[in-house]
């Protein structure tokens, strides 16, 4: 297993989630957890301590997954991107990122982390397809995800809510050869 990684631009880092990190990740993301942020990932409004800490300790030792997280230039943790549900038989992964803060979104840092965790996931990890799924109401993450080479695939009509109104789950994936395709195509 790759142990750790740290990926750099204009001051942002990302890097892999150490057990050690458990403090500051719950602090400087979940006292309280920002309104839209678990809107758009599904997520509960509030977590306690104890669940977020021990979350991320057991994170950080599975061997089904690479958990790294988003840092601003200041050293704040300001997201995560997960590479999940790794099965080495099939060559398969889900991917799931989150950008925490309000003010961090709409700045380029969610395509860029979607990009480097695509590119790990076919170059480092030799996965043959890298999934995910992203609700109809959060349209933004959905056109990075596009930009990054997924496709759509299925779609879980009315699956979750967004307050009073049900929302689609769109099911996206991409495929190894599609990934080299496209990496071919932007160096050329």
């Amino acid at each position: 297993m790759i142990t750790s990684r740290i990926w750099k631009k204009d001051g942002y880092q990302i890097r892999s989630a150490h057990a050690e990190d458990a403090e500051e990740y719950y602090s400087q993301n979940f006292c309280p957890l920002d309104p839209e942020a678990a809107r758009l990932t599904g997520s509960r409004s509030s977590y306690s301590r104890e669940e977020v800490v021990s979350f991320l300790q057991s994170a950080v030792d599975a061997e089904d997954r690479y958990h790294f997280f988003i840092v601003a230039p200041d050293g704040r943790i300001i997201g995560e991107s997960v590479i999940n549900e790794i099965d080495s038989q099939l060559r398969c992964a889900n991917f799931r990122i989150i950008i925490f803060q309000n003010t961090e979104r709409g700045q380029g840092i969610g395509t860029w982390a979607v990009e480097t965790a695509r590119d790990f996931a076919f170059e480092e990890l030799g996965l043959h397809r890298l999934e995910l799924d992203v609700f109809s109401f959060n349209p933004r993450a959905r056109k990075v995800y596009l930009k990054a080479g997924f496709r759509q695939e299925g779609l879980r009509r009315d699956a979750v809510r967004d307050g009073n109104r049900y929302g689609d789950d769109i099911i996206m994936a991409i495929l190894e050869d599609e990934w080299r395709q496209l990496k071919r195509q932007s160096h050329s």
